[in-house]
């Protein structure tokens, strides 16, 4: 026996048609009952299985495989810009329309990197949502469609190769910070990003060795992977000495009111500044000189790249060349810092060109 409302709330009208289709169900040889058991349980699960608990699931799940930044990042994206709108809404319920909606707030306040990586997110939910059978089709799948375009990228400013000897003897007339001016030299030197070398650490050198290692995932390490950087003769001689001044902290390069923190983000752009380079030459774009000044005297592109730290733009080949290149690489910046030295002292300028063989 099956009911079907109670009068007055349903009418007869409506009681036949729901047992014309309980009579078809039992001809298709489905349990009228059960039918309705089972789409009160499919009611209850689309209500219990929120948005909120959808990611929540779908952030523990990829937890042991994302790095520590990302975890970070992901977490503080799902709490800013997703769950105070999504949080308690029905997973199943939720409209692509309704997705775009939210993704406007964050371009609107021109977070357009956070409103990329929340749309990449996003997608990856709905993806463990329908695997998990939550949902049947992922509203985020095309949110890229009315994605706010970034701005043209812009380039970090540097000067070009005949301005280097300027940019070299103002840096020997230089007579601000010994540590913001090394830290300069060394930028130089090895090419590295500004980042890594201002949070440079003493236990990070092997000055004995010549050789700087920044370990996998290390903060400021755009790739995220391990870095060997060859140091020039220059650059040891210079640490050595630095060493007297910084050697009991952790930092080589120590904040000027806080030795306990890195040399701040400005430093080394302010000393340029003063220098006469304000708009002219970052400490970014000193990658962009150096790779330049390599690439132009003929070294081969994989020791560049490499000392760079840049992924080889060849992901299969990339996934397989695991060479650093080291001994190459450290003949190449010696070279370099030889050839910084003869504009330090204004003499004959000689090509580092690769020799043949």
């Amino acid at each position: 026996m099956v009911s079907f409302g109670s009068y007055p709330e349903s009418t007869l009208a409506e009681a036949i048609e729901k047992t014309i289709e309980a009579r078809r169900l039992i001809r298709t040889g489905i349990d009228p009952v059960e039918q309705r058991r089972a789409d009160k349980e499919a009611l209850r699960q689309a209500v219990a299985n929120t948005f909120g608990a959808a990611a929540q699931a779908w952030y523990e799940f990829n937890l042991p495989n994302l790095k520590p930044a990302t975890a970070e990042k992901a977490r503080q994206y799902l709490d800013k810009d997703l769950l105070p709108s999504l949080r308690s809404r029905p997973i199943s319920v939720i409209t692509a329309p309704e997705l775009c909606m939210v993704m406007a707030k964050i371009e609107a306040r021109g977070a357009l990197n956070v409103a990329k990586k929340t749309r990449q997110w996003l997608k990856s939910i709905f993806r463990f949502a329908m695997a998990k059978g939550w949902v049947v089709d992922n509203p985020a799948e095309s949110l890229g469609a009315i994605a706010k375009a970034a701005p043209a990228t812009i380039n970090y400013a540097h000067i070009e190769q005949d301005e280097l000897p300027a940019l070299i003897a103002a840096l020997d007339r230089c007579t601000g910070s010994t540590l913001v001016k090394g830290a300069i030299w060394l930028s130089l030197w090895s090419g590295n990003r500004p980042g890594i070398t201002r949070t440079l650490r003493w236990s990070e050198l092997d000055l004995d060795n010549a050789l700087w290692t920044i370990e996998k995932d290390r903060e400021g390490m755009k790739r995220g992977y391990a870095h060997l950087t060859p140091l020039p003769r220059q650059a040891v001689a210079m640490l050595r000495e630095l060493h007297k001044l910084s050697g009991t902290f952790e930092y080589v390069f120590p904040g000027r009111n806080d030795p306990r923190t890195p040399m701040s983000n400005a430093a080394m752009s302010v000393a340029l500044a003063k220098m006469g380079f304000k708009g002219r030459q970052t400490v970014h774009g000193f990658r962009h000189l150096v790779s330049t000044a390599l690439n132009e005297r003929g070294y081969q592109a994989d020791w560049v790249e490499r000392q760079l730290a840049h992924g080889d733009p060849d992901k299969i080949r990339g996934t397989y060349n695991k060479a650093v290149y080291l001994e190459p690489r450290r003949k190449m910046m010696q070279a370099w810092a030889d050839y910084l030295d003869t504009l330090k002292q204004g003499g004959n300028v000689i090509p580092i060109r690769k020799r043949a063989g």
